[in-house]
């Protein structure tokens, strides 16, 4: 029999391309230029066979789920659907791709290197995410859900071993990836790697290796004829315990590199090796999840927590603090200035710096105590006390678990190194079966990171010891990981026996402050030279090419912000079928790519202010035949009207 109420979508949350810096690498030159490929929110509904319990996950390729996306979606979704969606049945789980915009949070340190708030980032996130919430939940439909792990051969490596190899030996051992599936709607994966294989030269919107699994897997899924835009099954390669876990499989050394030639070719190649161990999974699994929908949320203020270790002593978390090893990077991006990993003791210089920048910073100054609370981190940047124009950091973290059937989904605030996230799981998965009183084997735990808001990472004391990036990035100081296992572990108890009324909500955080930032770009007006139509064809394609060519065209152009095209294209590539276009390819697939520039300079040719570059790298396999490429784009006037056009290359043959 069918257990579950079961619905699935997919809606684009792309936002804007160009004039807006990347979520991720915190270069402030790593500012969008283009569109590779669309980023997309990929929602999962699951409802008892009554009804009386759903739970939505919800994975979208995006740096991470910032608060503000969290608390804007579920506004948004209860001021619809009432109590049906609420924090504390809704996970919002980014991918991690450090190639998207930036600009969503409402916290200053995320927001510096986007120049403050980016409300097309924002609106382009909430506005999809909470489409394919309300998609998947308006699709429901009685259903099974099979569950499976495997091993994805070759698909990331520790970028920080030497904190790795501080833990017990004997943990080390202890290693699974797990991977969930379900037939016919759609398939659900986590798996931890950072989608980094994009590095930080590079300037186009991309999903990196969680998106593009995700669109082959999907395009495996469809049937002939069907449009990747057309199909209802949804394959969401959702983001894990990643945060020492790098996809540059040619070794951490100073700086990770690989497995391709180039950034492009490493981020298909980590993509189609998750994408293998998906498709076997997906093919094996035989384990049905049966039993309860349920969930448990609650809100937790990070800087005043203690907990009880072993040894019986009680130590406490932190203000927030970034260490001096957070400014030197990792192997996956470099740093600045002359700090390195593992730092652990600060200098008279920086701390100099530091303690000036506190008094312009800070209402009130960070005190002794607080620096001795991070130790041995020496704390660069006291961003638990800098509230000046607004908060640098959050303070109140959301503290989640869903339940379907024996599957604990256990959504993290952040990064949680590869044993930090063992360690939970392995504990989560002890006290359900403790207080269940059922057999070894009765549940599977997953961590899904980077959820419902953003706190950098989570090592174990050992790591943390060590001071490396992932270290010197746990904010609430040494003990922070042993109050998020005592706070997840507390939550079992009351989901198992169906009680989750009896917890606490917590305190509730703040929505976003009023004097938020808002200096990044803007679009302005377009402008041409005289006797010019936006559209028109600056270089055109060649007139024959051969499958593996590049084909390129350069159009008069306009600001792609002007129109955001969500659930559209900025281009098509047709072949001509029997005397009818179809459109083949769109700015969605791998395969394309659109460049905007615009020039300023002085000298020739200054009468051209912006034009497009659409390329297309024509496939292996690609049908001979009758091609062309349309650009669609908007233009905005002195006054502010935007109109829409089209430009078009001439015809060209694929032989």
């Amino acid at each position: 029999s069918d257990s579950y109420y079961i619905g699935v979508a997919r809606c684009d949350v792309t936002g804007p391309v160009v004039q807006v810096n990347m979520m991720g690498y915190a270069h402030p030159e790593q500012v969008a230029n283009g569109l590779h490929t669309r980023l997309y929110s990929r929602a999962f509904v699951v409802a008892d066979n009554q009804k009386q319990n759903r739970v939505a996950f919800v994975s979208f390729d995006g740096g991470m789920a910032s608060q503000l996306l969290k608390l804007e979606v579920v506004k948004r979704l209860k001021e619809k659907h009432g109590d049906i969606f609420t924090e504390r049945n809704v996970v919002i789980s980014g991918t991690h791709t450090h190639s998207g915009p930036a600009g969503f949070f409402q916290f200053l340190l995320f927001e510096m290197t986007s120049l403050g708030h980016v409300e097309q980032s924002t609106t382009a996130f909430v506005d999809g995410i909470v489409e394919s919430i309300e998609l998947a939940n308006s699709k429901l439909e009685l259903g099974r859900i099979k569950i499976g792990s495997g091993l994805v051969d070759n698909g990331n490596i520790n970028r920080s071993p030497t904190s790795y190899l501080l833990n017990p030996e004997a943990e080390r051992a202890r290693f699974v990836h797990v991977v969930t599936s379900r037939d016919p709607l759609g398939m659900l994966s986590w798996y931890p790697a950072h989608p980094t294989n994009m590095n930080f030269t590079n300037l186009l919107i991309n999903s990196d290796n969680k998106g593009r699994a995700s669109t082959l897997f999907e395009k495996m899924m469809r049937k002939p004829g069907e449009t990747l835009a057309g199909k209802e099954f949804v394959a969401a390669f959702a983001q894990a315990n990643l945060g020492d876990v790098s996809p540059r499989t040619n070794g951490p050394n100073c700086v990770g590199f690989g497995p391709g030639k180039d950034m492009f070719d490493s981020t298909d190649i980590i993509a189609r090796r998750q994408l293998d161990a998906a498709k076997l999974v997906y093919k094996s699994a035989t384990e049905r999840l049966d039993g309860p929908v349920d969930w448990i949320h609650q809100y937790v203020d990070m800087t005043q927590q203690s907990v009880q270790l072993d040894d019986g002593s009680t130590v406490t978390t932190c203000k927030p603090g970034m260490g001096y090893s957070f400014a030197a990077g990792c192997t996956d991006g470099a740093g600045a200035f002359n700090f390195v990993q593992g730092m652990t003791r600060g200098t008279p210089f920086w701390n100099t710096i530091r303690d000036i920048l506190a008094k312009i910073i800070c209402t009130v100054e960070p005190p002794r105590e607080y620096y001795n609370c991070h130790q041995p981190k020496p704390v660069l940047l006291p961003t638990g006390y800098m509230d000046k124009p607004y908060d640098w950091h959050p303070t109140i973290v959301d503290i989640q678990v869903l339940r379907i059937g024996q599957l604990l989904i256990a959504a993290v605030p952040g990064e949680y190194t590869t044993m930090a996230g063992r360690r939970l799981k392995e504990r989560l998965y002890n006290e359900a079966v403790i207080k269940l009183a059922c057999s070894s084997g009765a549940f599977q735990v997953v961590l899904a990171g980077l959820s419902n808001v953003y706190t950098h990472y989570i090592t174990t004391p050992e790591e943390y010891n060590a001071q490396r990036y992932e270290a010197a990035s746990t904010i609430f100081g040494p003990h922070t990981f042993q109050v998020y296992q005592q706070k997840y572990t507390d939550l079992i108890a009351p989901l198992v026996a169906g009680n989750k009324d009896d917890v606490d909500l917590g305190p509730t955080p703040d929505l976003k402050p009023a004097n938020q930032s808002r200096i990044a770009p803007v679009p302005h007006p377009d402008k041409l030279p005289p006797g010019i139509n936006f559209g028109d064809v600056i270089s055109d394609v060649n007139m024959t090419y051969t499958p593996g060519d590049t084909v390129k065209v350069t159009f008069h152009g306009a600001n792609p912000r002007h129109n955001m095209k969500l659930g559209s294209t900025y281009l098509e590539i047709q072949r001509d079928e029997h005397g009818s276009w179809t459109t083949i390819y769109t700015d969605a697939d791998w395969s394309t790519k659109f460049t905007w520039l615009e020039t300023n300079s002085s000298a020739p040719p200054a009468d051209i202010t912006i034009y497009v570059i659409i390329e297309w790298n024509i496939p292996t396999d690609e049908t001979a035949g009758s091609y062309r490429v349309l650009y669609h784009g908007d233009h905005m006037n002195e006054v502010g009207t935007i109109t829409p056009f089209t430009g078009m290359s001439r015809e060209f043959q694929v032989s």
